[in-house]
C-alpha cells in the first residue's frame, strides 16, 4: 500500500471518529435546557448551572480538589497529562471515573456517566468548550498559573453555590497559618528558604507568588531576592543559575522517580554542593503532588510539612 493511500485512509478514519463523537454529543440528554438553575459568569461567558448538582465532572486536578474541599465529590474527572489521582485525594474519589487528559478528555466516556455540571479551567478546556456545553452546563474559570489558586477555589465555590463552605475553608487555613507562625516565633526571622521543583528533565524555582511560595509568604518566611514574584510563579532554572536557589533551607518538591533522577544528576554538580543548605544538611525532599497542587487541602498538607521540618530545623 502506498504512503499516499495510507495517508488518505488515516484522514478518512479521523474524520469518521470526529463525526461519530459530534453526533453522540448532540444526542446528550443533559444538553436540554434546565429550569431549576442559576446563572453564573465564567471565563467564556455565562452558564445556567443546576442549583444542587449531583453529578459533577471536574476537568483538572485542581478543580477536582477544590470541589472535594467543599464537600462535593466528582463522578468523573480528567487530570493533567492523564496522570493518576494524587494520594491525598484518592480516598475521597474511589467511585470516580477517570476520563483521560485535561487537554483532551474522553467525551464518549463523559457522556455515559451523565454529568449535570462540568467545571474546569479555560487553559485546558477552552478549545472543547462548545462540545462540553452540549453534554452539560459548563463553567470554566480563568487560570493564570498557580498564583491564581485562591481565585479558582472561590470560583468553584461560586459555581457550586458553596460560598459559606468556602469561607469556613479559608477560616481554617488562616487558623493554621496563625498557629505555625506562633509556633515558629522568631526562629526563622533571619532565615531564607528556597523552593524548587523537579519534573521530567527540568528544575524550576517556585517563586514567592507560587502555590507553596504564597503559603510561606502568609507565614512571613523570607525568600531569596532572586525568587521574587513573577507572572506565572515559576522561574526556569538552568545549571549555571544554581546559585540563585542558595538559601539556609531548601525544599525540593519531586514528582516521580524520573524527577528523582534529575535531582540526583544536579546533586553531582559542583555548584550544587556549594549551596549553604546543602552544606548544612538542610535540603528536604517533599511531594510535588502536594507542593504543586494549588488547592486548600494540599495547602493544609504543605503546612504539615512546614511544621515537620521547620520546627526542628536549626540552621
Amino acid at each position: 500500500m502506498s504512503n499516499l493511500r495510507l495517508f488518505v485512509m488515516s484522514i478518512l478514519a479521523a474524520l469518521l471518529i470526529i463525526a461519530c463523537q459530534s453526533n453522540s454529543v448532540q444526542q446528550s440528554p443533559n444538553s436540554q435546557s434546565l429550569t431549576d438553575c442559576r446563572t453564573i459568569q465564567h471565563a467564556l461567558g455565562e452558564a445556567c448551572v443546576p442549583t444542587a448538582p449531583q453529578r459533577l465532572v471536574s476537568l483538572d486536578d485542581t478543580t477536582l480538589a477544590d470541589a472535594l474541599a467543599l464537600g462535593v465529590p466528582s463522578v468523573g474527572a480528567s487530570l493533567i497529562e492523564g496522570r493518576l489521582v494524587a494520594d491525598y485525594l484518592a480516598s475521597r474519589s474511589s467511585q470516580m471515573i477517570l476520563l483521560g487528559k485535561s487537554e483532551q478528555p474522553n467525551l464518549e466516556k463523559m457522556l455515559r456517566i451523565k454529568p449535570d455540571l462540568i467545571i474546569g479551567i479555560d487553559l485546558f478546556s477552552k478549545p472543547i468548550f462548545k462540545q462540553l456545553s452540549q453534554i452539560a452546563p459548563t463553567a470554566l474559570g480563568n487560570w493564570n498559573g498557580l498564583p491564581t489558586w485562591r481565585e479558582h477555589f472561590n470560583f468553584v465555590a461560586n459555581v457550586l453555590d458553596k460560598e459559606d463552605e468556602a469561607r469556613q475553608v479559608w477560616d481554617s487555613y488562616e487558623q493554621r497559618i496563625n498557629k505555625i507562625r506562633a509556633a515558629l516565633g522568631n526562629q526563622l526571622q533571619d532565615v531564607e528558604i528556597s523552593i524548587i521543583y523537579t519534573y521530567d528533565d527540568t528544575i524550576t524555582i517556585d517563586a514567592e507568588n507560587s502555590f507553596a511560595g504564597s503559603i510561606l509568604a502568609d507565614i512571613g518566611i523570607r525568600r531569596p531576592k532572586a525568587q521574587a514574584a513573577v507572572e506565572d510563579g515559576i522561574i526556569i532554572l538552568s545549571e549555571e543559575r544554581i546559585p540563585e536557589i542558595d538559601a539556609d533551607i531548601i525544599f525540593v518538591s519531586v514528582y516521580d522517580t524520573e524527577s528523582e533522577q534529575i535531582l540526583e544528576d544536579w546533586q553531582q554538580k559542583p555548584l550544587w554542593n556549594q549551596l549553604k543548605a546543602v552544606q548544612a544538611g538542610q535540603v528536604h525532599i517533599v511531594d510535588a503532588n502536594i507542593w504543586r497542587a494549588g488547592d486548600p487541602m494540599a495547602a493544609d498538607l504543605v503546612i504539615d510539612d512546614l511544621f515537620k521540618y521547620l520546627l526542628k530545623a536549626k540552621p
